[in-house]
């Protein structure tokens, strides 16, 4: 029986339907609580949606989620300390995200928790392996640590930033997830791929609700844990291989590219970097071919069409992953800056916005 549970294909072919399932019905039940409890997203003039919609889905892919990494960890098919960094960081973003979706916290609130949840995620990684740049590998130290700090935090609330339409946020994991176990297990072998899976089957399940138009809305609780696993499971896949952390950095472009582009110009325009808006190149992308959907699978079949391929030649060592990179988001911040990212004057006065 023990060969079963060592054998990963098996492994995988069972946490997919038991994720997907267990995230399916934890969903619906979230959604009945929330109709019945008047936990309502009201459309605004920053909002994306148009009708009151539930929300604190995101808690139908957070549970799941963490039981099945506790039950890997029991099986030992991951390590303790892996099991520690996802559910302890993890569920500390999620907590502080779901009473931000009841009643708003202070910024600074927020961003401690997410300092704190990274930090002690990263000291039961071991910190994190030398960055490969440019056919060389860079021991960055203390200084590596603190970087990896910063793009945990960052990696919480861009997801944050970008679930702002239906279905976005739950293709860009499952796509990213399975595209990330793919370049994990071409450059190392290692036979804990699974893990991704059981993740993509999670939100996959959530992602049924929230098709467009959506039945019920993720919430903070649940983008933000989405944004922290990705990041973690970014920085922990590249222990043995460093070149696997160019992988899931390239793609996670389409998040990423968005979300830093818009920062930056509404910060250049002294606009608060914290305040709710909709000026991100996919939310007028949404508004100006007046589709959700459209825009969530232009998203999904850029992750896989593009991006997927070229972290692939990262992961067989056929790209240095520095430049690969850069080639990979070159379009991306075209595309951003044609969409206006950020520039809300730009967004309101272009025709059929």
């Amino acid at each position: 029986m023990s060969l079963v549970w060592r054998e990963p294909l098996a492994l995988a072919l069972l946490l997919v339907p038991v994720g997907m399932a267990a995230s399916w019905w934890l969903t619906g039940r979230v959604r009945r609580h929330a109709l019945a409890s008047s936990l309502l997203d009201h459309p605004n003039e920053r909002s994306s949606h148009t009708v009151p919609t539930p929300r604190g889905g995101g808690l139908g892919v957070v549970f799941p989620f963490v039981a099945l990494v506790c039950a890997l960890g029991a099986l030992g098919s991951i390590p303790v300390q892996m099991v520690l960094a996802i559910s302890g960081g993890g569920l500390l973003v999620a907590l502080v995200g779901f009473l931000d979706d009841r009643r708003p916290l202070a910024a600074r609130w927020r961003f401690g928790a997410h300092c704190l949840a990274s930090l002690m995620s990263l000291w039961l990684m071991g910190g994190i392996p030398p960055v490969p740049l440019f056919g060389f590998d860079v021991n960055l130290g203390w200084t590596g640590l603190a970087l990896a700090a910063v793009y945990l935090v960052w990696m919480v609330n861009l997801y944050n930033f970008m679930d702002g339409v239906d279905a976005i946020a739950g293709v860009e994991a499952v796509t990213v997830a399975l595209g990330g176990a793919l370049c994990w297990w071409l450059a190392t072998g290692d036979p804990r791929w699974p893990l991704c899976f059981a993740f993509a089957a999670c939100a996959a399940g959530f992602l049924v609700w929230n098709t467009p138009p959506a039945r019920i809305f993720m919430g903070d609780a649940g983008s933000g844990f989405m944004g922290f696993v990705l990041g973690v499971l970014s920085l922990w896949t590249a222990q043995n291989a460093t070149q696997v952390f160019w992988c899931w950095f390239i793609l996670l472009g389409c998040f990423v590219v968005d979300a830093t582009t818009t920062l930056v110009r509404r910060v250049r325009r002294g606009e608060k970097f914290h305040q709710a808006h909709r000026s991100h190149a996919y939310q007028y992308a949404a508004r100006r071919i007046g589709s959700h959907g459209k825009v969530s699978l232009a998203v999904g079949a850029i992750n896989l069409g593009w991006l997927l391929p070229l972290a692939v030649l990262v992961a067989t060592k056929r790209l240095d992953g520095a430049a690969a990179t850069a080639l990979a988001y070159l379009p991306l911040v075209w595309l951003a800056f044609g969409l206006r990212a950020g520039d809300r004057a730009g967004q309101s006065q272009a025709p059929g916005r």
